[in-house]
């Protein structure tokens, strides 16, 4: 049976914002919570970008439901053994209850320390060696490693879950997604694709738990919502590689004006129709997702939750 959760923004809202959210999420009914990690926006209207570390410590402390980072790139912009130390301190933190989704990760964010921003291939090998080198580390015991792309000496991580954390792996591509049924213990992605999930289990990814993210404008007038979302989150909507590739919030910024604003209700739910957000989520649902998570983009935070407290999540229960 499908479960619904809700999915935190670190590039449209900051910590405290988030916080609320994360509260109001469970007592909505909400049974879970993804959190997105940037260092960037992705363009300037979004306008966000705390560091997702310092927040999670924050959320276990204000909420008792499951957190996934959706998702993490471990490969440049912080060495996996950091990231080994700050995920073996969130599951400690959230007492056993979060998962460190994982991914190759935008030029947008891992460009900014001037480092040279790889071909996916050689990312998805980086992204190999990286959790491989955060799960032994998760071991305990000191490690040194001196890999094709990672060094370590004399590390050890003191401060340890009980349980190793999981590690999902998202993938959008044949090549990641395989990579994902091959090595992750779950994974992480964000369209209605059943093709992907088939992939993701051929690969190895059988009985395994799958994620999948997306996006709706609840509000009382539909126009409103399409004029928000159409200028908040185009960029859910670049083909390819494209969101990989572009460097800045302003690269974003101008190839969202290809994006037409009657393409956008294919994109998202947008309004107030619940029959609407009820078919968006359960389109995941019938891809073969087991957990799905929805982001509110439009302002009324309160409308959003009050409604899917009282009608879409229960007719999702039903439909269910």
């Amino acid at each position: 049976m499908t479960s619904y959760g809700y999915f935190l923004s670190c590039e449209q809202y900051g910590p405290h914002e988030l916080l609320d959210q994360a509260r109001r999420a469970e007592d909505a009914g909400f049974e879970r919570l993804w959190i997105s990690d940037h260092f960037h926006p992705w363009n300037d209207v979004q306008g966000q970008s705390p560091f997702v570390w310092g927040v999670i410590g924050a959320l276990s402390q204000v909420t008792s439901l499951p957190v996934t980072t959706a998702v993490t790139s471990p490969i440049i912009r912080i060495h996996p053994a950091i990231l080994a130390q700050a995920t073996a301190t969130a599951a400690v933190q959230l007492d056993g209850r979060f998962v460190f989704g994982v991914g190759t990760g935008e030029a947008l964010n891992d460009h900014v320390l001037g480092d040279h921003w790889p071909p996916i291939g050689q990312r998805l090998e980086m992204l190999e060696e990286a959790i491989g080198l955060i799960r032994r580390l998760h071991e305990g015991g000191t490690v040194n490693h001196r890999g094709r792309y990672y060094r370590v000496e004399d590390a050890r991580i003191y401060t340890l879950p009980e349980n190793p954390v999981p590690i999902y792996v998202s993938g959008f591509g044949e090549q990641a997604t395989e990579l994902a049924g091959r090595i992750g213990d779950g994974y992480c992605g964000v369209a209605p694709d059943s093709s992907l999930l088939d992939t993701f289990r051929r690969a190895g990814g059988a009985g395994k738990p799958t994620q999948g993210g997306t996006k709706v404008c609840w509000g009382a007038d539909r126009e409103e919502m399409i004029d928000v979302a159409h200028r908040t989150w185009p960029n859910d909507a670049f083909p390819g590689q494209l969101a990989q590739t572009l460097p800045r919030p302003a690269d974003f910024e101008a190839a969202a004006q290809l994006l037409r604003r009657d393409a956008v209700p294919d994109l998202f739910a947008c309004g107030p129709d619940v029959d609407e957000h009820v078919a968006q989520l359960r389109s995941y649902a019938d891809a073969g997702y087991d957990e799905v998570y929805v982001q509110q983009i439009g302002p009324d935070k309160e409308g959003f939750f009050a409604t899917y407290a009282k009608e879409v999540l229960p007719a999702l229960a039903d439909r269910a």
